[in-house]
């Protein structure tokens, strides 16, 4: 009886063992997903006291300035870990997380923010089709040189979309005339015009409506501005 009672005890602290274990990576995996506030913070600490100590120097790594203003200045940690901050956040791309801390408003007031590489993968996937395709099918125009995307001549059984860092929607991904895809952020951009009724002018490109109020950014997508009915369109180049 005794020897039962130990073999049952020992069953059940595998089991617990064992749903532990399982666990963890679930946990790890939201670790890496969310874009906590007191990691940017602790970042933005680091940040601020490098250009202090460093003559206005930024650690940010060097890219083409050609490249797109929410992807441009992204954070070199090597230059702010150890010595500014303890460790890099477990959400930023270089722990294995899902986002890539970045720098804007770099000339006036450096502020980090993140940009969500799932939208990045998204992006390399259709690219990746359109080279083993060859060509890139454009449809309906839905802006002055924006168009929607033929997916099922790309070989796409439905259309790609990236889920939004703003809300519940899923946002669907265009090309411009230059064959560069972008995500299409209309529908948060919308509803904050219609929620906020923010003043905002025809011809001003109002993406910061979404770069102010949230910790991630509006990356690999073009400028918009207002219509005269306060609608969100992509702006004339």
């Amino acid at each position: 009886m005794k020897m039962r009672r130990f073999a049952l005890l020992i069953s059940i602290v595998s089991i617990i063992l064992l749903l532990a274990g399982c666990m963890y990576p679930g946990d790890e995996r939201v670790m890496q997903e969310n874009p906590y506030e007191d990691q940017i913070e602790l970042i933005q600490k680091a940040v601020n006291a490098y250009e202090e100590a460093n003559g206005g120097l930024l650690p940010i790594k060097t890219r083409d300035q050609e490249t797109d203003l929410y992807i441009k200045y992204p954070i070199e940690f090597s230059k702010i870990v150890p010595a500014y901050t303890e460790k890099i956040p477990s959400n930023a791309y270089e722990k294995g997380g899902i986002y890539q801390y970045v720098l804007i408003d770099v000339e006036e007031n450096p502020t980090v923010k993140l940009v969500d590489l799932r939208t990045a993968e998204r992006i390399r996937e259709l690219n990746l089709r359109r080279h083993i395709n060859g060509r890139l099918p454009f449809k309906d125009a839905v802006g002055e040189n924006v168009y929607e995307i033929d997916f099922a001549a790309m070989g796409f059984k439905e259309p790609l979309k990236v889920e939004s860092p703003y809300s519940d929607a899923l946002l669907p991904i265009v090309v411009g005339g230059d064959g560069h895809f972008y995500v299409d952020y209309s529908i948060d951009l919308n509803r904050i015009l219609r929620e906020q009724n923010p003043d905002v002018k025809e011809g001003e490109d109002i993406r910061y409506l979404l770069s102010d109020s949230y910790p991630i950014l509006p990356a690999y997508s073009l400028p918009y501005t207002v219509n005269e009915k306060n609608e969100p369109i992509f702006m004339k180049k």
